[in-house]
């Protein structure tokens, strides 16, 4: 039986070892910026395409109406009670709407929660416009705090007539541990 020369194997050991900080990188500094540029172009996994400025609005259509559904739904470690103040509206395209959503701290820590959306059917999502969103930023609660937070939208003229419902959904996450202490201390003190 032969062995493999002691070179061989410390060279075979240090370019596998590349090869995965190379895979590490890529997965965490290239792969989501690709990701987000793709579900914008082709409307994947619901993305709005941000802010949308409200002078961008043209006349509202008083001869369509669109049902908006909300959802929110926590990730399994995220402790927060979190909900929209309606569940479903009507709404005219090109008209701008307020849904408030509600989150309750009811934990004894100060926690930081980011929101993410998606929309359904994927083929509005280019249709829904948020000019004001709590999900554009960081949301910190104290420990036992409770927040009402806005959501302002337009739902766009140019909406495909065979779209008559629009879902969006809203998942909340616990992002404090991605914050240093002291970030959190005047993170929490802003709110």
């Amino acid at each position: 039986m032969k062995l493999w020369p002691a070179n061989a194997t410390a060279a075979l050991s240090i370019k596998l070892g590349a090869t995965g900080v190379l895979m590490f990188v890529f997965a965490v500094w290239v792969l989501p910026p690709i990701y987000d540029v793709f579900c914008q172009v082709t409307g994947l996994n619901g993305k709005t395409g941000g802010r949308y400025e409200a002078v961008d609005m043209r006349e509202v259509d008083t001869s369509r109406s669109i049902t908006v559904q909300f959802i929110a739904v926590n990730n399994e470690e995220m402790p927060w009670q979190f909900k929209p103040s309606v569940r479903s509206i009507k709404v005219h395209p090109g008209e701008q709407t307020r849904v408030d959503y509600l989150a309750v701290n009811p934990t004894n820590r100060d926690m930081i929660a980011q929101a993410i959306p998606s929309v359904v059917p994927f083929k509005a999502s280019t249709y829904f416009h948020k000019t004001e969103c709590f999900c554009f930023e960081q949301q910190p609660l104290q420990a036992g705090e409770s927040a009402e937070m806005p959501m302002l939208f337009i739902v766009d003229q140019d909406l495909p007539p065979e779209v008559h419902t629009i879902t969006l959904s809203y998942t909340l996450f616990d992002v404090t541990d991605r914050f240093g202490e002291q970030e959190q201390v005047s993170m929490t003190g802003n709110l």
